[in-house]
């Protein structure tokens, strides 16, 4: 026998094959998706009464809601770049960590200032928690049916997340208290960061700098354009301070797109935009809350202040809206793959368009279910179709070490189009009801009807952004 024959030569191991995800991973992950964007709106119904309690001016009480979206929106990017760097899974826990406390902080306050402080501490811990969601998804569902029911699933939480906040925060007001709308952030906040350390894998982390001269530029300008256009609701585009705040804006937005051309690790990498599906994609995650925002914010305004409903009966006003948003999450996996994104985002975007059109022909006599309903269904199908795929689109090519900043991106987007968008169309109802068309109701519901307008113009922008899409899913 040779030598040859007499050693057995080794043979190659089989890849292994990864294990499955554990069952608890994606409901862990969307409970703390849909936990981060109800709090847009779970203070929306119950602010009258956090105004009578804690003493806020009408001016002021706005703030209870843009503090959050605004400082969520505004540290998005550098929370996505910094679950990319130190780790997912701890970025996602320490965020998720920070907003529990923050929602505790909050049900204790006894004054305004405190409460937008604990308002502005949760923006912070949803700023790291967020990104993170979407970049736990792709990491952990590797096959592509299973990612794909994930991200939609994703995008549910995402879009029905704003009218279940108003569902709940109607709910929790009539039943208990305003305060109850964030002690109940507690019991899940510490229920996510206990279980993720378990049952989440974290992804692997790469050395890297976080763009700190990124991060002030666009966190501020973005800040200073959402000041400009909510102080020119009240005091005009004249104003001295209006004009500042404007320029402030756009000058510090400039400089956030030099700097993230320049930097070797931006906070918000341009190429992500290269891609022609993924950059429409991106855009209409900016448009679509713009719109969604004006329904949420003018529509429980009208059902309290004209048509008279109380906190619960406007809470479960929005249900038909988020429930036709959940379930055509649902038919998004089987629907993707057989008719591509393009047929689903123009089919979503023309029945969005529709609903708000629709709203433009409120009156003071209007009935929920002659004037209300219809659109709201409208709107909740529609944007099913349209902002589902968006996610799939997003992050099914990104490569992986930019997964955390792609996600970041597409939050930042999505908040800052909600956060920017109201202040847009509350200036458009601003400059609407300076001049009396009647009644106080006929005033208001004028200006509503000329934001409505303006909300409409949106989503058919939208609807032509949804044309220049190319790739079946």
């Amino acid at each position: 026998m040779t030598e040859r024959t007499l050693r057995a030569e080794p043979r190659p191991e089989p890849a292994e094959t990864p294990s499955p995800p554990h069952r608890l991973v994606l409901p862990i992950i969307l409970t703390c998706q849909l936990m981060l964007i109800l709090d847009a709106t779970v203070m929306n119904v119950a602010l009258p009464r956090v105004q009578s309690e804690l003493g806020f001016t009408d001016t002021g009480l706005s703030w209870v809601m843009t503090a959050y979206s605004l400082v969520f929106g505004g540290l998005l990017l550098l929370g996505g770049r910094a679950g990319d760097l130190f780790g997912r899974r701890r970025t996602f826990v320490v965020g998720a960590a920070v907003f529990t406390a923050a929602s505790l902080l909050g049900g204790l306050a006894g004054s305004a200032e405190l409460l937008i402080a604990a308002r502005v501490a949760q923006g912070v811990g949803a700023a790291l928690a967020g990104p993170s969601t979407l970049a736990l998804i792709t990491s952990t569902f590797t096959e592509a049916k299973a990612r794909v029911r994930a991200l939609a699933l994703f995008s549910a939480m995402s879009s029905s997340g704003f009218a279940i906040g108003l569902l709940l925060g109607g709910l929790l007001t009539e039943w208990i208290s305003w305060r109850a709308a964030l002690y109940i952030n507690v019991p899940f906040g510490l229920a996510i960061v206990l279980l993720t350390s378990r049952y989440v894998a974290d992804p692997p982390r790469r050395r890297a700098r976080l763009d700190l001269p990124g991060a002030f530029t666009g966190t501020l300008g973005v800040g200073s354009l959402v000041f400009a256009f909510t102080h020119a609701a009240s005091h005009g585009w004249g104003d001295m301070i209006t004009l500042g705040s404007l320029a402030a804006g756009v000058t510090l937005l400039a400089a956030f797109l030099t700097i993230e051309t320049r930097v070797r690790e931006p906070l918000i990498p341009l190429r992500l935009f290269a891609e022609r599906d993924r950059a429409a994609a991106y855009v209409n995650f900016f448009l679509g809350p713009m719109a969604m925002m004006s329904i949420f914010f003018f529509l429980t305004q009208f059902l309290q202040d004209i048509a008279g409903f109380a906190a619960l009966e406007t809470g479960f006003a929005f249900l038909p809206m988020a429930v036709c948003m959940f379930l055509l999450s649902r038919l998004i996996p089987k629907l993707l793959p057989r008719f591509g994104p393009k047929p689903l985002a123009l089919a979503g975007t023309a029945l969005m368009t529709g609903g708000v059109v629709w709203l433009t022909t409120l009156t003071t006599d209007s009935g929920y279910f002659s004037h209300l309903l219809g659109p709201m269904l409208l709107m909740g199908v529609g944007a099913g179709l349209a902002f589902s795929p968006l996610s799939v689109i997003i992050m099914a090519t990104v490569p992986t070490d930019d997964a955390g900043a792609a996600g970041g991106a597409l939050q930042t987007l999505q908040q800052v189009g909600a956060t920017l968008g109201l202040a847009i169309l509350i200036t458009v109802f601003g400059a609407a009801t300076r001049t009396p068309s009647g009644s106080p109701a006929e005033t208001t519901v004028a200006g509503m009807t000329a934001a409505f307008t303006a909300a409409a113009v949106v989503t058919a922008v939208s609807f032509l952004v949804a044309l220049t899409f190319r790739r079946r899913a």
